[in-house]
Formats: structure tokens, sequence, C-alpha cells
């Protein structure tokens, strides 16, 4: 079950933009979350001898690459970020926003968990490591966390849509956004 759960996530990426569906056999949009949890999936399969360290180093190099490099503005087209959010779907070939779906708070933070978890994790003096610890620091800096909370309440939102601005809903309680504070 293990070695099929990391397949899932190894097998699936997408060999340029290094994202990963949101579900299996439809791949027709990918989802930050999924590329989050791959990020953490990949020191798993380096552990349990399923690729090498240098495979793992070299897909999440990838990945970091295309997630720092992305298009990112408030155009409701063509983008895949604005202010360090990531939208909850992308097209996997080319990582622009997958119809009209909203950046994302909870996904990008579970996003924003495995690449801080390959900062941690890759912490050998290759040049590759290196980069994907500077990468690795640079995506989770750049995610402005202050506009994506409510200025009375002071609770996350949900997340935006440049269309409509933010959405009016916010976390608070017992959730998944736990991993947000």
């Amino acid at each position: 079950l293990s070695e099929r759960t990391f397949r899932f996530f190894w097998e699936t990426a997408d060999p340029k933009t290094g994202l990963i569906p949101d579900h299996y056999p439809d791949t027709k949009f990918a989802s930050v979350a999924a590329v989050g949890f791959g990020l953490t999936a990949y020191p798993i399969g380096i552990d349990r001898g399923y690729i090498t360290r240098e495979q793992g180093a070299t897909r999440t190099l990838k990945t970091l690459r295309f997630l720092w490099n992305a298009p990112s503005g408030d155009s409701p087209a063509g983008m895949t970020s604005y202010k360090g959010f990531f939208y909850h779907f992308l097209v996997p070939e080319t990582g622009e926003r997958f119809k009209p779906t909203e950046l994302s708070t909870i996904d990008t933070a579970l996003l924003m968990a495995g690449v801080l978890f390959s900062k941690e994790y890759y912490d050998g003096e290759a040049p590759a490591e290196k980069e994907i610890r500077e990468l690795a620091d640079r995506l989770y800096r750049r995610v402005d966390w202050a506009w994506a909370q409510d200025e009375k309440t002071r609770l996350m939102g949900h997340g935006w849509r440049p269309e409509k601005g933010m959405i009016p809903y916010q976390y608070h309680g017992y959730c998944e956004a736990m991993i947000l504070n």
C-alpha cells in the first residue's frame, strides 16, 4: 500500500511542471495540495528504497523551480498564483488556473507544508539540495498571509477570485485550517 501510494505521486506528476492530479483516473487538472503531498511522498520513497535520493531531489527541484517561475498576477487567465497563493486547481501541463477556481488558502498551506518539508529533508551539500532549500524558503516567504486575513476578525479567509475578490467565509474553530495557524 505504501509503495502504491508513493507511485501515484511519482508516476502521475507532469514531467515538465511536477504538478500532480487531484485524483485518478481523471487527470484533467492538478491540485496544489496534491503537489504538497507529493513533495512529502518523494522522501518517503527515498527512505524506503523506491527511488534514489538524486531522483527525489531532481523531481523536487523541477517542481519548485516551476512553482517559483510560474506566472503570477491578478489576471483571471493565464496565472498560477497571486501574492504567493496558488490556485486550487491548475492545468497540469502549463500550471495555469483551471476554470474559475479560487486562490486557496488551505490548499496553498498544504503545498507549503510539502515545500517546507522538502527544505528540511534535503539537507545535503549537493548543488541541487542547496537550491531546493533556497527555493523552498523563497516560495514560503512569498506568501502574503496577512493579505488573506479578514481585517476585523483577523481570521484566515477561504480564498480569492480575481472576478469577485475575497470569498466571504473564514476559517475558525477545529477544522482543516489548523495547518494555517
